[in-house]
């Protein structure tokens, strides 16, 4: 490995083919025998410390159409936390899913999981049948794992029936020192970014690009306004960028000064810190309460000169959910990705029905929608709101500012990079965008 690490840092891409692909690597596990460990603890008590291993992990087999990459660095996404806490189940059972699927899926079928949706690093081979990508490309990676075998993924590979989370529903992933990939997955890396920089947009810009920008998401155009639950977050920080930069109105919603100023710095200019305004959407565990959901409403028209919400950009689910139909314009649109603070959502139909408004499931992005959200990041138009960088034995922690929402921006992971900072190739294009890349790494 370290012969790998040596021409990489020396800038001797072309050097990696000709060098041996290490037997074994270290990577970020959870174990398939701890699924078990937290049973009997509320969610907020489980502890991705005790949960994720640094362990050799065997060098798999390469097939054909994936390729083998050296990852500089990875990122946390909350889908590594679900994994750490084996919520909502545990990902074994989409491992077990997969490996009887096919021979070669087999080799996912393990007892022990690798763990991570996003990478920034180097291929070091290729298998049969891969033409767009050799061996010393820098690459990031789209985290769609497709089998593309069923007609329905050739119009919209989300649609196909055999996708993946690669590092969620799939081994390998990209929180350890090698990662296997399909070559489907590749993109070229922005050269004016770090390594740590340009592996943290991956998964949540491409996310907040479909879910918000996409045609097969809200499909936002000039004008519209668009409310953004946790606007200083992983995803809502993406959401709050291409809102601005797409001539949209975002209305920002934060839990704290801290995060509303974190907004500010991004350019936004509307916004709603909920914990000092106090709403408390749910009167108790099983009842809701409209008269929030009214005096939430009229703070967007105040912020907004009297206009509702065209788009509301939905992932905390349960908690926030009945809020956000409330609130939407008529003929406006709830679009969702997640539910970080639960997954049965209760709101009241007649504010949809009536006023016909629309709510539409977005997960994830397709290689097209991936390709232009990591496209806006090489031009300069996006930037990587990164807050903090952890190294790779210090996943848990890493994991655990993410559990407990005590982070702005992603959390990056360094892997095989030694320290930050590295990894630019193109300084004149940095010098350009250094005052914003600076600006946002420090979200």
């Amino acid at each position: 490995m370290q012969k790998i690490l040596d021409a990489i840092l020396a800038g001797d891409f072309q050097a990696l083919g000709s060098l041996d692909v290490p037997e074994s690597y270290q990577g970020i596990t959870v174990h398939k025998d701890e699924a078990e460990m937290f049973a009997g603890l509320d969610s907020r008590d489980k502890d991705p410390r005790t949960s994720l291993h640094l362990d050799d992990i065997p060098t798999p087999e390469l097939g054909p159409g994936e390729a083998l990459v050296a990852v500089m660095a990875s990122a946390i996404n909350y889908n590594t936390v679900w994994t750490s806490i084996f919520e909502p189940v545990s990902t074994f059972s989409f491992l077990e899913r997969y490996g009887k699927t096919s021979p070669l899926a087999k080799r996912h079928d393990l007892p022990y999981h690798v763990v991570g949706s996003d990478l920034a690093g180097v291929v070091l081979r290729t298998g049969t049948g891969v033409h767009a990508w050799k061996p010393g490309d820098q690459v990031v990676a789209h985290c769609l794992s497709v089998e593309l075998e069923h007609p329905d993924g050739h119009n919209d590979t989300m649609l196909d029936p055999e996708q993946r989370i690669w590092g969620f529903e799939t081994n390998f992933g990209g929180l350890a020192q090698l990662a296997l990939v399909k070559a489907n997955q590749l993109m070229p890396k922005p050269d004016h970014l770090s390594w740590e920089e340009a592996a943290s947009p991956g998964l949540v810009n491409s996310t907040a690009y479909r879910q918000l920008v996409s045609r097969n998401g809200a499909g936002m155009k000039q004008g519209d306004t668009v409310l953004i639950w946790g606007a200083s977050g992983g995803l809502g920080s993406y959401a709050t960028q291409f809102a601005l930069n797409g001539g949209a109105t975002p209305v920002c919603v934060v839990s704290s000064p801290e995060k509303a100023e974190i907004c500010r710095k991004m350019g936004a200019e509307l916004i709603i810190d909920r914990t000092a305004e106090g709403y408390k959407f749910w009167k108790n565990e099983h009842e809701q309460d409209p008269r929030e959901w009214k005096r939430f409403g009229g703070k967007i028209r105040e912020l907004t000169g009297g206009e509702d919400p065209d788009i509301v950009f939905e992932h905390p689910g349960r908690e926030t959910f009945g809020a956000s139909v409330y609130v939407a314009k008529k003929g406006g649109t709830i679009v969702t990705c997640a539910s970080t603070s639960g997954f049965m959502h209760q709101y009241d139909n007649r504010y949809l029905w009536m006023n016909l408004k629309r709510i539409v499931g977005s997960h994830f992005a397709n290689y097209r929608e991936a390709w232009e959200a990591n496209r806006l990041i090489a031009k300069g138009k996006i930037h990587p709101t990164l807050s903090r960088v952890y190294p790779l034995a210090e996943t848990g922690h890493a994991a655990l500012d993410v559990h407990r929402n005590a982070h702005q921006g992603k959390v990056g992971v360094l892997t095989l990079a030694p320290e930050e900072g590295m990894g630019v190739t193109n300084p004149e294009k940095r010098a350009q965008y250094e005052d914003a890349i600076n600006r946002f790494r420090g979200i």
